[in-house]
């Protein structure tokens, strides 16, 4: 039986409660569903969130919208460096 890789979920994003809120927003604003991961350690435990590391809220998308959130969540890396 072979996998239909084009209905997969995938982390798009990992990263504090925060970011995760941003990019989540950012995706949904260009119509790709997400949902969060972890979302309730980032609110319980704050400090134990790091970007990408233990405890991080990770953003969850189908594996059909990778592209176009690839695109967003490297447009909002790149922006929050400028600050």
């Amino acid at each position: 039986m072979k996998k239909d890789k084009k209905n997969d979920l995938i982390e798009i994003f990992a990263g504090s409660l925060i970011d995760a809120e941003m990019v989540n927003s950012l995706l949904k604003n260009s119509k790709i569903d997400t949902f969060l991961k972890d979302e309730y350690v980032g609110t319980i435990a704050p400090w134990q969130v790091s970007a990408g590391g233990s405890g991080a809220v990770k953003i969850i998308i189908n594996s059909n919208d990778y592209e176009t959130a690839k695109l967003i969540v490297e447009e909002y890396e790149r922006n929050k460096k400028l600050k």
